[in-house]
């Protein structure tokens, strides 16, 4: 009997390079190089992410159990991600039972086709939607503007983000870096037969937007929405939000497309009890957010008539495959980790380049495209984009270890970088530690460096070295070293002081 090889496992791919909002135009240094001059964004950001913490600490300290719903939520998260394929293909029997129709879409190219094939096919030319982070994923707003059919953002947020011709810069306030006088002007500009007396008072902006969305609620037949969660036992999907926008979406128009993630599936109905208490008090600082709408199928006179469910990979199965990296596929788009971390607060979202910003964007992002995807790829910057200070750990809601998930790719991106100049100095370093005399020869040597030192620090040093010195003090080499200080005569009576000094403290502790 012969032998079939059948090969070794193929890694699972990523999101198409080039397509949707997964990859910036520059690495994140640049990017945040630029952002940190406006003066603007950080003011905005300041005060909006110091407002959201002191919310959500204050609420979270109410609950005597917060811990323990962190460690049901990773539990829950956890046990899903282990069986995630039998989950999706329940989700899929129990959605298409109750009158439903699921497609599986590989990559954001294929789901944009399939919703670009299922709005064509309403004969409609414009869709309203419900904030989606798998749509911005994705780029489907462009790409149903590319066919000649119009995306309405219906969250305002999001309105503000698409009417500004802008982009997201945070996963929960996509507008956080807009100011009210910003927004008046945007609203000025692009809402057509907005009062041209509008003022930057926020309850006559909401006002301005409120009447100008009513009437595409009442007049467009087909809605697009995302899922914050999808119930693997019942077919039920679930989106929650904190204007009524969303409520609008997925009860009037006659077809209703939602855009899911395949991480977003929950094993069972009850698991929600969990995830609803974690998620308003992580993300806006609420016990519960103002609107929970949930659908399960389809029902004969009431709400969409047709129902699809288009459950995106785009490189989900990428990370699922990576032992270590698969911890983020938790997430549950709260942006907690967002709102504590100083690198985001100081550098703003769009310097990540990604839809998901700041510290998840930083592991999320890398895992779903890849770092090495083309010569000098943006992301593989992301994983440095942090100071891997740990607030993001200790802030999210299901217990992602964000930091160590940072420093596990900055080792994938070191090991497939190849031969870099860090590299062939790390190398020179170790053969010199590791030989007594040259290591020797070399501390010595280094002392010719205090020649150019002022002030006990040296001046800013060569390429590749400037990194360091551009944002930290090289301080000039010590006149000794301490081996030699140590076989001086002044290291040995300092050590002699020290061995009697700690005989006569141990003499005391035993006379006690």
């Amino acid at each position: 009997m012969s032998a079939t090889f059948l090969g070794m496992p193929a890694t699972p791919p990523r999101s198409p390079y080039g397509t949707g909002n997964l990859r910036g135009d520059r690495k994140f240094p640049a990017a945040a190089h630029d952002e940190l001059r406006n003066e603007q964004l950080r003011g905005n950001l300041g005060r909006a992410t110091r407002t959201i913490r002191a919310k959500r600490l204050y609420v979270t300290g109410e609950l005597p159990d917060w811990e323990q719903l962190r460690d049901a939520g990773a539990a829950i998260k956890t046990d899903t991600m282990n069986r995630l394929p039998e989950l999706l293909e329940e989700l899929e029997r129990n959605v298409t039972a109750r009158g439903g129709t699921v497609h599986w879409a590989r990559d954001g190219v294929e789901a944009n086709e399939i919703v670009a094939r299922l709005v064509r096919e309403t004969g409609s030319d414009e869709v309203i939607k419900v904030k989606s982070m798998a749509t911005q994923e994705i780029g489907l707003n462009e790409h149903l503007e590319s066919l000649g059919i119009t995306a309405h953002e219906t969250d305002l947020a999001e309105l503000i983000v698409q009417l500004a011709h802008d982009k997201p810069s945070h996963i929960l306030v996509p507008a956080i870096h807009r100011n009210r006088d910003e927004i008046r002007e945007i609203f000025l500009k692009e809402i057509p037969g907005v009062d041209p007396s509008l003022d930057n008072v926020p309850a006559h902006l909401a006002a301005a937007a409120r009447a100008y969305l009513r009437e595409k609620f009442m007049t467009t037949k087909v809605a697009v929405s995302g899922a914050n969660f999808g119930v693997a036992e019942t077919g039920t999907l679930s989106v929650v939000e904190s204007e009524g926008n969303g409520r609008m979406c997925l009860t009037l128009p006659d077809t209703l497309i939602t855009v899911m993630g395949i991480e977003k599936v929950l094993p069972r109905y009850q698991d929600l009890e969990v995830f609803l208490q974690l998620l308003p008090r992580s993300s806006t600082g609420e016990r519960m957010n103002p609107y929970t709408s949930m659908w399960t199928g389809v029902t004969p006179g009431d709400g969409p008539q047709t129902f699809h469910l288009v459950l995106l990979d785009n490189g989900r199965t990428a990370a699922l495959a990576d032992r270590i990296g698969r911890e983020a596929l938790n997430c549950i788009r709260c942006s907690a980790c967002l709102n504590v971390c100083p690198v985001y607060e100081r550098a703003g979202g769009h310097a990540y380049g990604s839809t998901y910003p700041g510290p998840i964007g930083a592991v999320l992002t890398p895992q779903l495209a890849g770092m090495h995807a083309a010569k000098d790829d943006p992301n593989s910057s992301l994983p440095y984009a942090s100071s891997l200070c740990g607030a993001c750990f200790d802030a999210c809601p299901v217990k992602i270890d964000i930091p160590s998930l940072l420093v596990e790719l900055r080792h994938q991106h070191t090991e497939q970088s190849g031969t870099t100049a860090e590299k062939l100095a790390m190398k020179a370093a170790g053969a010199v530690m590791s030989r007594t005399k040259v290591y020797t020869a070399a501390q010595k040597a280094s002392r010719l460096g205090r020649v150019l030192a002022r002030d006990g620090k040296l001046p800013p040093l060569p390429p590749p070295l400037n990194g360091w010195s551009d944002s930290r003090d090289t301080p000039a080499p010590p006149k000794q070293t301490f081996r030699a200080w140590l076989a001086s005569s002044e290291g040995a009576a300092a050590m002699r002081e020290a061995s009697a000094e700690h005989t006569r403290d141990q003499q005391q502790e035993d006379g006690k």
